[in-house]
């Protein structure tokens, strides 16, 4: 199969490059005697990856510390299934999917890839193999943001920095939805795209002026840093800070600070799957290129707004 592979951390994205590997090995997988438990082989139709997961341990080593180079990055996906092992539950042959694999397995930059049964949900079949897998990652990580860890309710008030990208414009249609007041911030630039994706004020990180929101609910960061440590001080007292940037380096003075790495989840993958159907939440694809291209497309000579998606198979 063709997949892309990275060997070198410091080469960043220019380091990766397209080969050929060998293909899940699906006899041996479905036998009870060589399987690992519950795990599936999915074809893959479309693949997203996270700009930094390059600087994640987990691309480089496996659980037990040990170096996996080359390894196959990218963790979102939707495809088909090919194939079960024994204690696979919820999924058939044949079935549509999308999903998260696991940090610590080859990823899915590949025609093919092995994922936990668990970690995949069914895809509609009106919803696009593109689409699937460019809300998976994102879709995921703003709903556990907002609703498992920031415990938006309706009626709150939520800043959610970085509104016009990937992660941010998943955060605000959904807190909008939710029924929550809606604060995006971003460039200037980005002005009115924070607002096409619902947000009811935005805030020009640019300009200084983030110090004068008043006190919200909960602030939902996707940059961490001076942006992160500024944002401490916006939230209300009972408010909550959540992160996805890494611990974080101020707290509210009576709130709470939490930083979370997203996880997969069939319940909530079916959710988000249900809204982009109904036309509730709009996906944010800044360009899809082929396997082929997957290299120059995460080196690009110019600025990408949105995600990337690599479609694998036309």
């Amino acid at each position: 199969m063709k997949a892309i592979v990275v060997t070198d951390q410091a080469a960043g994205t220019a380091g990766m490059r397209l080969v050929e590997r060998p293909d899940p090995d699906a006899p041996r997988l479905a036998s009870l005697e060589g399987a690992n438990y519950g795990d599936v082989v999915v074809e893959v139709h479309a693949s997203g990856f996270t700009g930094n997961e390059l600087e994640w341990p987990s691309t480089w080593i496996d659980r037990l510390g040990r170096d996996r180079t080359p390894s196959i990055p990218g963790h979102e996906l939707a495809g088909v299934v090919t194939a079960l092992s024994y204690g696979t539950a919820g999924l058939s042959v044949g079935q549509r999917v999308f999903g998260l694999t696991d940090w610590t397995r080859d990823g899915t930059l590949a025609e093919y890839v092995v994922v936990e049964a668990r970690n995949l949900a069914p895809l509609p079949g009106d919803v696009d193999f593109t689409v699937g897998a460019g809300v998976a990652m994102t879709g995921l990580t703003a709903w556990q943001g907002l609703f498992e860890h920031g415990r938006l309710r309706a009626g709150q008030s939520v800043l959610v920095h970085g509104a016009a990208g990937a992660v941010g414009s998943m955060a605000t249609q959904l807190a909008r939805e939710a029924g929550a007041y809606v604060i995006g911030t971003g460039r200037a630039a980005h002005r009115q795209t924070v607002f096409d994706f619902g947000a009811q004020e935005f805030v020009d990180l640019e300009n200084g002026a983030l110090e004068g929101v008043g006190g919200v609910d909960l602030v939902f960061d996707v940059f961490g840093g001076d942006i992160g440590r500024r944002s401490a001080g916006l939230v209300r007292a009972g408010g909550t800070l959540v992160t996805v940037a890494g611990p974080p380096e101020a707290r509210p003075a009576d709130g709470l600070a939490i930083d979370f790495v997203v996880v997969s989840d069939r319940a909530q993958l079916g959710e988000i799957a249900q809204r982009v159907r109904d036309g509730r939440l709009r996906t944010n694809i800044g360009q899809v290129a082929p396997l082929d291209d997957a290299v120059a497309a995460f080196n690009p000579t110019e600025r990408i707004k949105g995600k990337t998606v690599i479609r694998v198979r036309p």
